[in-house]
């Protein structure tokens, strides 16, 4: 599988685009601003109909314009695959695959696979937990369509459940029979996302450990531990239990919307206690583990992006990558860097095929 070109009309920086590539290494290279990381955010885009960078799709669309459209042709098991994926402002995102229209995007997720290493994943260990509870359901939804579907399904439920607890407020009334409908529902779903978050994470483990082994040298323990409050309790019985907190509060306190996941050196938070070094080793073994679970669990191997690579790699682990591709583990790549010579001289050492990209 590889993308084999793409044009963008009136994407962020770009009025109009387009690129051929190779089927095994791109580079783009410019200086900082130049728009290197937005065409790297448009194949994204075509993987999961989504910006990974800018959550509000109407912030894609170039100054000055009323729409943008990326159109990208793949080869995906021997066959060309057109997706195209635009915006017009006041109306919803558009995304077609060979010119037939998605109802749901959900139906597209996992026929590109693909996964990104930025700078912007230091967000992972920085961040919220929301930020760990996506990247576990888009690792999963990659190879599992009914997963996301559940989760689609609980988030709607949640949404009416905490309604439904604002209606109460506002109104001074309280119905347990039917928020008890909403946590029957609830339970189930959450049960199902629960056993399957909790299955991941143990097949996830292992490979992300090794991973790290060979990137920081085996020195230093770490750890994920995927943390869930269903655990200690079935979700219907929390649901019940924290009735008087969740009135208090108009909204659900207890769930797998609450669920994350601890990163962890030597027994502590990483986020406290690891050098800017020793995060960029968990995050490069994270983003890795993610490439070797989907490509297994897909069987095939995603078109992998490296944005901005030399802020994220050192010459040591930059020469890990380089391994990797010379034993043909990876597929096709994206790289974007400010200096060509440089990134030359390091796509030279994979003996592959490869374009550089001047913007």
């Amino acid at each position: 599988m590889h993308l084999k070109s793409i044009s963008l009309f009136n994407y962020k920086n770009f009025s109009e685009a387009s690129f051929e590539f190779d089927a095994k290494i791109n580079c783009f290279v410019g200086k900082n601003g130049i728009g290197k990381t937005n065409v790297l955010d448009a194949i994204y885009q075509l993987s999961y109909g989504k910006s990974y960078f800018n959550p509000l799709a109407v912030q894609n669309i170039k100054h000055g314009e009323d729409f943008f459209v990326i159109d990208g042709e793949f080869i995906i098991k021997d066959r060309t695959e057109q997706i195209v994926c635009s915006l017009k402002k006041n109306q919803k995102k558009i995304l077609k695959r060979n010119g037939k229209l998605y109802e749901k995007f959900s139906d597209h997720i996992g026929l590109i696979p693909l996964v990104i290493i930025s700078p912007a994943d230091r967000d992972l260990i920085v961040e919220g937990s929301e930020n760990r509870r996506r990247f576990i359901d888009s690792v999963i939804a990659q190879s599992d369509a009914p997963y996301l579907q559940q989760l689609i399904q609980y988030q709607k439920i949640l949404q009416q459940r905490n309604a439904l607890l604002k209606y109460f407020s506002l109104n001074h009334v309280f119905e347990n029979e039917t928020l008890s409908i909403y946590n029957e529902q609830l339970h189930h779903l959450g049960h199902v996302i629960f056993e399957k978050r909790k299955q991941f994470i143990n097949e996830f483990i292992p490979i992300f450990e090794k991973h790290h082994a060979d990137i920081a040298g085996g020195e230093e323990k770490v750890q994920l531990i995927y943390e869930s409050q269903l655990y200690e309790k079935d979700l219907f019985l929390l649901l019940s239990e924290n009735i008087a907190k969740d009135r208090l509060l108009n909204y659900t306190s207890a769930g797998i919307h609450k669920d994350d996941l601890s990163f962890e050196i030597e027994g502590h938070p990483i986020k406290k206690f690891g050098s800017q070094g020793q995060q960029k080793s968990f995050l490069i073994a994270l983003k890795l583990a993610q490439f070797e679970f989907i490509k297994k669990q897909c069987k095939q191997k995603p078109i992998i992006l490296f944005d901005d690579i030399f802020d994220k790699l050192d010459e040591t682990r930059v020469s890990k990558i380089v391994a990797m591709v010379n034993k043909d583990e990876f597929g096709q790549l994206f790289i974007s860097d400010t200096h060509s010579d440089r990134t030359e001289k390091i796509v030279k050492l994979t003996h592959q095929t490869y374009k550089i990209f001047n913007l």
